[in-house]
């Protein structure tokens, strides 16, 4: 994947701009607060749809502007793609829309259109921050990768939600309404988990190799830690797993009104020769892992798509 061009209008601290990339390595230079984070951002919302510094899609708007719209053309491997996407603010909230080759496209359709792969200084938190954010990681390479994930993704979300505002709002919830929630995120969970296992499979392999090559005896380590013990990584085993582990929780969870299983308690677990990169790990270490686990994430999808995706490295060596 090659991006050819980029046109932003009122995004972050850009006016206009046209930028044409030229092939291969392309170095951005510049004094602080002067937009080259902001470059980056924009670049990678054409292949994931959102923003890698920001859930508020407002702060994307240049300031005292309500539209700013971001297009680039790219070569990928099917031809040429224009790819589009415009984030709007009214009085009611913020829109944004997306388009493929001037055609509007919802969200799951225009996601991994374009493929990419970033690294910034808040990527550090991979290894001692919190789970989520070694979800959200998992989550973003695989949405791209696969069209299937983030389906399934987005049912088991909705199910998980509603099946919390069930639990908040009886005392006695309705037995059926709850076993249907819970059949659908058994379907969905059993999905992402299985998705999950394989790809850390692969993803700690690549990582470990890339990071010996840098490291030397130094051994790094990735674990799934679902929150569905299974023993074998098979659909069935997974589904089976889920679904008991939900009927041996049920009463636990109308207690507490929430859902206590499934891959949104989901983490995964960095060990440095055997020992938890968290704990024992030096700032410098971690900083080596996770930049050999982002470039296993390049690694793996290239070797899984047939297609380099591009490489996006913010403030690298801060």
């Amino acid at each position: 994947m090659r991006l050819t061009s980029l046109h932003l209008s009122n995004v972050r601290n850009y006016a206009q701009l046209e930028l044409e990339p030229a092939n291969g390595l392309n170095v951005f230079v510049g004094r602080n607060a002067q937009g080259k984070s902001n470059l980056l951002e924009a670049i990678s919302l054409l292949g994931t749809g959102k923003s890698f510094r920001t859930s508020r899609e407002r702060d994307l708007i240049r300031e005292g502007f309500e539209l700013a719209t971001i297009g680039g053309e790219a070569q990928v491997r099917a031809g040429t793609v224009r790819l589009g996407c415009t984030i709007s603010t009214t009085a009611r909230g913020t829109r944004k829309l997306y388009a493929i080759n001037g055609r509007g496209v919802r969200y799951a359709k225009f996601l991994g259109s374009l493929r990419v792969v970033t690294f910034v200084p808040s990527d550090l938190q991979l290894v001692g921050g919190p789970p989520s954010g070694r979800r959200s990681f998992l989550n973003g390479a695989l949405a791209q990768e696969q069209p299937t994930y983030y389906h399934e993704l987005a049912r088991y979300q909705k199910a998980l939600t509603q099946k919390a505002a069930l639990l908040r709002g009886e005392d006695d919830p309705d037995p059926e309404l709850l076993a249907i929630y819970n059949q659908t995120l058994v379907q969905a969970g059993t999905a992402i988990m299985l998705a999950r296992e394989q790809f850390i499979s692969v993803l700690a392999g690549a990582a470990a190799k890339v990071h010996a090559q840098w490291s030397g005896q130094e051994q790094l380590e990735l674990r799934y830690q679902p929150s569905v013990p299974f023993e074998v990584p098979a659909q069935d085993a997974i589904a089976g797993a889920f679904a008991a582990q939900l009927r041996g929780l049920a009463a636990q969870e109308r207690a507490r009104q929430v859902s206590l299983a499934g891959p949104h308690r989901d983490d995964v677990e960095l060990l440095l020769n055997g020992r938890s990169l968290a704990a024992y790990g030096s700032q410098g270490q971690q900083r080596t892992a996770v930049l050999a686990l982002k470039v296993a994430e390049y690694t793996v999808m290239q070797e899984r798509s047939g297609e380099a995706p591009l490489l996006l490295l913010d403030d690298v060596l801060s």
